[in-house]
């Protein structure tokens, strides 16, 4: 996405970009994006031999870095941070995967046995759980319009009217929102979350 004078900022150090970064500047935030998004991408590649996976585990960095800008401290620098950030998820993600795969091949397996609603409504409370969690790992701006849309029911034009945002802009975010949790919750959970989110 261009910013308005995004030029200038293409000027600016990672260090500069990283200080404005810090405080809540969103033009820094897609320059630091831009810089290094292909070259993360493959460095993620090279780890997991995924795209899918290397995508997500990219995306989650970036969303970290967002949402923990303020409580971030890089001692080295920031190429150094991202690239370090990279090899965390990656062994977060592998770690998570496996209990995920295991949680949800459970839910498959309890599905041939309608007979235990109990034990149906904890399963479903967990996942619900889960879904709510990465809804809350999602950017705050994207978040916000995010729920609205979803949890309160406001049509695009309504939220756009109420952020003092372009109706487009709300579309595009409710749309990134919805990528990046099919991603994030694999397809099992995110139909389950598209079911009861209708």
């Amino acid at each position: 996405m261009a910013y308005p004078g995004s030029s200038v900022y293409q000027k600016y150090t990672d260090h500069e970009l990283f200080d404005l970064l810090q405080s809540g500047d969103e033009v820094a935030y897609s320059i630091i994006y831009n810089r290094y998004i292909f070259t993360l991408l493959n460095h993620a590649y090279n780890k997991t031999r995924n795209r899918e996976e290397a995508r997500d585990i990219v995306q989650e960095v970036f969303t970290r870095l967002w949402a923990m800008r303020q409580q971030i401290r890089i001692t080295t620098n920031l190429a150094g941070f991202l690239y370090t950030s990279v090899h965390h998820i990656t062994l977060d993600q592998f770690a998570h995967s496996k209990v995920k795969d295991k949680y949800f091949t459970s839910i498959l397996s309890f599905a041939a046995e309608a007979h235990e609603a109990t034990d149906h409504r904890t399963r479903e409370n967990q996942l619900a759980v889960i879904i709510e969690k990465e809804i809350a790992g999602l950017p705050n701006k994207m978040r916000e319009i995010f729920e609205l849309s979803r949890k309160h029911h406001l049509s695009h034009k309504e939220i756009a009217d109420r952020l003092n945002l372009a109706e487009q802009t709300v579309s595009k975010q409710v749309s990134n929102a919805l990528k990046i949790l099919r991603i994030k919750l694999g397809i099992i959970a995110y139909l389950y979350f598209i079911i009861c989110h209708k």
